[in-house]
């Protein structure tokens, strides 16, 4: 006797169509899994025979065998442990030969029959619907399910729930999407005294999406500004809703089928592996920079980090992906975020001026700087250098104008931008990611200020990527402005944020700064 039973194999945030097969035939007694398998779901035959013994059923004095095809796709995760069931139970008469037609299904078994949550719930309804079939999961995973939308979603707590509900005796009815959460409280910009020309480097990466470094003494503010980021950037969209939560989803972070259309904001610590970073490990999981797709990912400390881990970085934040390559297979993951960085000056602290200054300065701000590479600041379109907050700032009474005033700024110029990404057809439809021919469009860059860039890069003051970042974050600070054109005194103002290895500083700064 054999039976068939569609399941799905992740890739990334992709799941990939796996047909479960299980036939029994006469010989020695013994449950095998074959098809690529991982040690998880080798372990699924115990799982499934403690399953059927705490439902009073025992597997039949037979060979059975489950095939997972195709045997060249490596099958990872527990959630294989529901199909095998399923098929075992078809081929033995329990459930009915036609029962499963049109469904597909995934989740792990208890060992006293309970189908408990599995990672990638999402994904694995997105994959059914697109097949044309329903999708069987547990009950906890069911609200997060239905957010696929035309998918029909079973999700029973327990075996015995969903052999009655195929035999008639029972119905389960179809669950409900899960809320949609307001996020956590967001921090308001109100709270900072001071640092005024760091706020306005602030809000010119929130309106186009420009990758952010703070650079200061301990206590000027740098992490504190970076906090406040989410409270000035407009919730997903629903698109990036659901490519967020397809991430989410795999990772296993998704409780309840709870979303928020608050944008992602991603802290790990400086002590993160390179795998932490980009994805991998055992079963290749996204990493942090996926975890804050469409968000903001904030390295604290950021020379501290490993030099390989940073570097790892570079990649994604150009093409807005990351792959985990390993021996038998290539995972994808989409990782296009908002980089914000923050970083004293030295190890000590304090820089080579003021109170408190290093006194290995400057070796020693070059030796600790020098841990960041050039090719990943170049990818930086805004590096501010934040003094000390003193006394007299710390006295003044609360800004006038917090998150909320700046948040409608930033909404106006991000409408400016879909439109113009609209008009023109481009899937860039913010400038931090525009690039090419539509980049030139939409600059609309006068005579003076193409002189003013032409000149910066002749004295190799910026790169042929910063040409383009330049061209970028002067666009945004147009935008801001509501201006039709970009202008000198926009493309001034965007090359006063740059930061370059090279030996020569950009327009607007004195020689002798830090390199960064």
């Amino acid at each position: 006797m054999a039976a068939k039973v569609v399941t799905v194999a992740f890739e990334g945030v992709e799941a990939r169509r796996v047909d479960v097969e299980v036939q029994l035939t006469n010989g020695q007694n013994n449950f095998v899994i074959v098809g690529l398998a991982d040690k998880g779901v080798a372990e699924s035959r115990e799982r499934v025979r403690g399953a059927f013994a705490g439902l009073g059923l025992s597997l039949p004095g037979k060979r059975i065998v489950a095939n997972l095809a195709p045997a060249d796709m490596p099958k990872e995760g527990a959630h294989f442990d529901l199909p095998i069931a399923l098929a075992v139970m078809v081929a033995l008469g329990v459930i009915p030969l036609d029962a499963l037609d049109g469904w597909a299904a995934m989740g792990e078994l208890s060992l006293d029959g309970r189908i408990v949550p599995a990672a990638g719930a999402l994904p694995a309804a997105m994959a059914a619907g697109a097949m044309g079939l329903g999708l069987i999961c547990p009950e906890a995973s069911g609200p997060e399910a239905a957010w696929a939308g035309g998918t029909r979603i079973l999700a029973p707590r327990s075996l015995v729930a969903l052999i009655n509900h195929f035999r008639g005796s029972q119905v389960l009815s179809a669950p409900a999407p899960g809320p949609v959460l307001e996020g956590e409280r967001v921090k308001d910009l109100r709270d900072v005294k001071g640092q005024e020309h760091a706020k306005r480097a602030l809000e010119i990466a929130a309106a186009g999406g420009h990758n952010l470094l703070f650079c200061g003494p301990p206590g000027s503010g740098k992490s504190m500004l970076a906090q406040r980021l989410p409270g000035l950037l407009p919730p997903l969209t629903s698109a990036e809703l659901l490519e967020t939560s397809m991430v989410h989803s795999v990772a296993g972070l998704i409780a309840r089928g709870a979303l928020t259309r608050a944008r992602p904001f991603r802290s790990p610590h400086h002590s993160a592996s390179m795998a932490a970073l980009t994805g991998g490990g055992h079963r290749a999981k996204p990493g942090e920079v996926s975890l804050a797709h469409n968000g903001v990912l904030f390295l604290d400390e950021l020379p501290e980090f490993g030099v390989q881990a940073l570097d790892s970085l570079r990649a994604p934040l150009e093409t807005g992906e990351v792959m985990v390559a390993r021996a038998n297979a290539h995972v994808r993951y989409p990782a296009r975020v908002q980089l914000v960085a923050a970083m004293n000056p030295c190890r000590c602290g304090h820089g080579g001026a003021g109170r408190g200054a290093c006194g290995k300065a400057p070796r020693c701000q070059k030796d600790y700087q020098g841990r960041v590479s050039g090719p990943l600041i170049d990818r930086i379109d805004l590096a501010v250098d934040m003094p000390a907050v003193t006394a007299a700032d710390l006295a003044l009474p609360p800004p006038v104008e917090g998150s909320a005033e700046v948040a409608v700024r930033v909404a106006r110029a991000r409408a400016l931008q879909v439109a113009r990404a609209e008009a023109e057809g481009s899937p860039d439809t913010l400038n931090g990611r525009a690039e090419g021919a539509f980049l030139e469009t939409i600059a609309d860059l006068d005579e003076a200020g193409r002189s003013l860039l032409a000149r910066a890069a002749e004295a190799g003051r910026i790169s042929a990527r910063g040409w383009t970042r330049v061209l970028r974050l002067a666009r945004t600070i147009a935008d801001l402005e509501d201006a039709g054109a970009v202008r000198r005194i926009h493309v001034a103002e965007a090359l006063a944020h740059r930061r370059t290895a090279a030996t020569g500083e950009p327009e607007g700064l004195s020689s002798g700064q830090p390199v960064f």
